[in-house]
């Protein structure tokens, strides 16, 4: 990740992590439920300017680490949103609800050679706390892609999130 671009504006995180390709294996990653699944959410997605996402989240099978006993695995948690923008192997965005807020996640994948730019940014985030969080996570969860892509062991989720929003909290 880029950590300069961690807060763009208050409420709004970017991150960008370059990832092996092609574009179309990493839009699959964002797009079939089964491959998102490994890395985020899995959940149905009504692929559609207007359509319904799904997220349901299992962070206790995203890594060989199990959840600490401070934290709460989100773990069958399902959030609904709709689709707002949908550009196939270019770009994703949806909204997905949180507690009272209504978030908007862009995804946007640009070549780079063998590679593939992902770029997310996050916004609806309403305190600086919950954006050191969300960045933590998207840089966790797209690592977690970085290593599936890579066929590697995905890094542990908790340690990995903990230690980065960490990181985050003294930057923002």
């Amino acid at each position: 990740m880029k950590p300069a671009d961690s807060l763009v504006q208050p409420g709004t995180v970017k991150l960008e992590r370059l990832l092996p390709g092609p574009v179309e294996r990493v839009w699959a990653y964002l797009v079939e439920s089964e491959k998102r699944a490994k890395w985020f959410a899995g959940g149905e997605f009504d692929l559609r300017v207007g359509g319904r996402v799904e997220l349901v989240f299992n962070h206790d099978q995203l890594s060989h680490e199990k959840t600490p006993p401070e934290k709460k695995a989100l773990s069958g948690a399902r959030f609904e949103g709709t689709i707002k923008r949908l550009e196939p192997m270019r770009v994703l965005a949806y909204t997905w609800k949180w507690q009272d807020d209504e978030h908007l996640i862009t995804f946007e994948l640009s070549p780079r050679g063998k590679d593939v730019l992902l770029v997310i940014t996050h916004s609806g985030l309403r305190d600086r706390a919950l954006s050191a969080s969300v960045a933590g996570g998207w840089d966790t969860h797209s690592g977690i892609l970085a290593d599936i892509l890579n066929g590697a062991e995905p890094r542990p989720f908790w340690s990995t999130h903990a230690k980065l929003e960490s990181e985050y909290a003294a930057r923002l």
